[in-house]
């Protein structure tokens, strides 16, 4: 018996163990995408204000990815909606980045996405600028609320006016959003997230989830 408990107690503090590096692991890898944009507001290159106006805002009634998916379509001129995509599967295939970027590969092959996941704060805006200025709304990954809880979201930013610090989202729970920089970034790193449970904190850990990951259309 004593030799059974020990071998349930170093099975126990093995596990223990591995979390607890899995998750200080994410920590650290979450810290290092926190650099600083302040130069973004006053370079050049950021100037321009940026808009995609023809994004209609619909309110998902599937899933976030289907829905992201299908307001990219109307934006591009196609008629992929929510239900065509579940109609098509019969389940829900972008619970994942890695899943909704292959999505959106066969959805849209005249076009190239790619993820870019746990960037830094100054690529996630450069990305973000970058496919904008190229005419295309960019799909991100963030924390939302959805009533009084907070929730895995995907989104389309359809708008960015950097030195007046307005970042403009289209967020399928049904509503366009104007955020700061600091209000978003705070949102696609999950430090806005809180409370967050172990078991989610286990899925960034394990690379389940991803933070700071936006999606390059081109």
């Amino acid at each position: 018996m004593n030799k059974i408990l020990k071998m349930v107690g170093c099975i126990l503090s093995g596990i223990i163990c591995v979390t607890l590096i899995l998750l200080v692991s994410s920590d650290i890898k979450t810290k290092h995408t926190q650099n600083d944009y302040s130069s973004f507001y006053t370079n050049p290159k950021y100037q321009k204000a940026l808009i995609i106006d023809d994004v209609e805002v619909i309110k998902q009634h599937i899933s976030c990815g289907y829905a992201v998916i299908e307001m990219f379509s109307a934006c591009d001129g196609g008629d992929i909606t929510e239900d065509s995509l579940y109609e098509k599967y019969g389940t829900i295939v972008t619970s994942t980045g890695d899943k909704f970027c292959e999505e959106m590969n066969k959805q849209f092959p005249e076009y190239v996405t790619e993820i870019h996941k746990y960037v830094k704060n100054t690529e996630f805006i450069d990305i973000m600028y970058d496919t904008l200025a190229s005419g295309k709304p960019v799909p991100f990954e963030w924390a939302a609320l959805y009533g009084n809880g907070w929730t895995l979201h995907y989104s389309l930013i359809i708008g960015a006016d950097i030195p007046n610090d307005k970042i403009t989202v289209a967020n399928p729970y049904g509503y366009y959003e104007e955020l700061t920089l600091e209000e978003l970034l705070k949102r696609t790193s999950f430090q806005a997230y809180e409370n967050m449970p172990l078991f989610m904190k286990m899925g960034f850990a394990i690379g389940m989830f991803e933070k700071n990951t936006i999606f390059s259309v081109r």
